[in-house]
């Protein structure tokens, strides 16, 4: 059986399609070479095993390297430090003597003491765990490098801060007291503020005594390179035709390089949009249709990286607050790493720094949250929405979008339902009413998305894609008609970058002798339809 797209665990060249991960490797090392003890803490499904894992065989010829997952712990492990410490000495030696793979370079001597010493010893705890530990490291035929994955799994517990302490005072030490090498845990929470951890039920210390952790800034993401070497690989074992530069164009684009997106997309590609509908082939299926095909199915699908985006929501309302109003209001959040909300949006993946501000992560997370606020009970139960819902036959003809008449009927309706009520209405509730009208037209056929440079509290553009045809729609308030010129010409040049002949304005007018309606304006040989409301 040949390799494939895996998105379900760690990531084996052997068996999967994956981007080549040895500059990273090289990044991490510089850190272990120079003794450092650090944490990589990036969001779910964000390639965290898998880049551990490599680093393990990476590391083995010259380091013993030992990687354990705190998962494998359970809570009731972490009662007290002596529970804990012979439940790690046990987890530690299993490893160590693995019949698949044991690691080798360790004295069986201190083994077997720290065998002994768990069982044997009713006091046994961590200040002997250490003792032991540190012995081995001392006698080690090579510097000795410990890995805990899901090690934040463990941070609400007396005990987990006790062992960090340990790990700080042999890291302080270790001239004169032998210690790991180097440390990495790896998790979602930073346990170097684990106060970040936040749970309503209980208090939380504030320091970690983790604060000896190097920064770690190597590069989690996949990049646009990186992506296209995995797909040449892809091509090189199917033969498609496919044009990989732009294929990995399109799907950094969307993704922003997430790990678990990139591999998603491709997977349903390969597996679930091929041979499929318009898609007899794998060739036919790695084209731009066949991309958007795949990004249809993964917006609309459930998967554990979206419940649990979601489902911070629920968890944290004033990250919700922050993400609505980034998305509806286009409020522009400068980033600061002291507050709360940036801190959890960042730490969660989220959002990105980008230019100063902070930014929805990538495009696919930022439609799957616009649909998310206009999928509620009451969205959905509004007059616009149903509106929408009823007249969406005539809007697609021969499998066609007609988004002139779109515009048109939208203000219609707008204006029928919404005429007497002009003083209650703003920018971020023109924006979320007119999505709200848009989504069910589209809904199982197109996508869309929004260009985050231009979401501002003045404009915001719409890339609508539907059936291999794009549509451009700007939404902007009237602010005079020197403003509603550049406008116009901001919307030309951006159809020149999408080699697009005809755009479309959706204007805001809060005039009381406005004109509304919709009409057609030649700008060189390009047309925009602007609709008024």
């Amino acid at each position: 059986m040949g390799r494939c797209f895996n998105t379900t665990g760690a990531c084996n060249p052997q068996l999967h399609y994956m981007v080549d991960l040895r500059e990273r490797l090289r990044e991490i090392r510089k850190l272990v070479d120079a003794g450092e003890y650090f944490t990589i803490n990036r969001a779910r499904q964000y390639g965290k095993t898998t880049t551990i894992k490599a680093l393990a065989d990476y590391l083995k010829n010259d380091y013993v390297v030992i990687s354990l997952d705190f998962q494998m712990i359970g809570n009731e492990e972490f009662e007290n430090a002596h529970i804990f410490s012979t439940t790690f000495a046990s987890y530690f030696l299993r490893t160590i003597r693995n019949r698949r793979r044991p690691i080798l370079g360790l004295r069986d001597e201190i083994l077997d003491k720290l065998d002994y010493a768990s069982v044997q010893d009713p006091l046994f705890s961590l200040g002997k765990l250490f003792l032991i530990l540190s012995e081995l490291c001392d006698t080690a035929e090579k510097p000795v490098v410990l890995i805990i994955d899901e090690a934040d799994s463990a941070t609400n517990n007396q005990v987990f801060l006790d062992f960090l302490a340990q790990l700080r005072a042999y890291y302080l030490n270790r001239e004169i007291m032998p210690a790991f090498q180097s440390v990495i845990l790896a998790g979602v929470y930073d346990v170097k503020n684990i106060s970040r951890k936040l749970r309503p039920d209980e208090e939380h210390r504030m320091n970690s005594p983790w604060n000896i952790a190097a920064d770690f800034k190597v590069e989690m993401s996949f990049s646009q390179t990186g992506i296209a070497g995995m797909l040449k690989e892809y091509e090189a074992d199917h033969k498609t035709g496919m044009d990989i530069d732009g294929m990995a164009g399109l799907i950094y684009d969307y993704t922003a390089g997430y790990p678990f997106l990139v591999s998603r997309i491709c997977k349903l590609m390969d597996e679930d949009v091929a041979e499929s509908g318009s898609f007899p082939d794998k060739a036919a299926v790695w084209t731009k249709d066949g991309f958007l095909a795949a990004v249809k199915l993964l917006l609309t699908e459930k998967n554990t990286l979206f419940e649990s985006l979601i489902g911070k929501l629920h968890d944290y309302p004033g990250l919700r607050q922050m993400v609505y109003a980034i998305l509806f209001a286009g409020v522009k959040i400068v980033y600061n790493p002291d507050e709360q909300w940036i801190d959890i949006a960042m730490m969660f993946g989220f959002a990105k720094k980008s230019g100063g501000n902070v930014e929805i992560a990538n495009r696919i997370f930022e439609v799957r949250l616009y649909n998310y606020f206009l999928a509620t009970a009451e969205a959905q139960s509004s007059e616009i929405f149903r509106a929408a819902v009823q007249s969406k036959p005539q809007f697609i003809q021969d499998g066609h979008l007609d988004m002139k008449l779109v515009l048109q009927k939208f203000v219609e309706h707008f204006d029928s339902i919404y005429s007497g009520n002009a003083e209650e209405f703003n920018e971020e509730e023109g924006r979320r009413r007119f999505l709200l009208y848009l989504r069910p037209i589209i809904n199982g056929t197109g996508n869309y998305y929004i260009e985050a440079e231009t979401r501002n509290s003045r404009r915001m553009d719409i890339v609508v894609d539907y059936h291999g045809e794009q549509f451009i729609i700007e939404l902007k308030v009237w602010r005079g008609n020197a403003y509603h010129e550049r406008g116009e010409k901001q919307l030309s040049d951006y159809l020149d970058y999408f080699h697009l002949k005809k755009g479309y304005m959706l204007s805001y007018n809060f005039n009381v002798n406005k004109e509304i309606g919709i009409r057609e304006i030649q700008l060189g040989d390009r047309i925009l339809i602007e609709a008024v409301i």
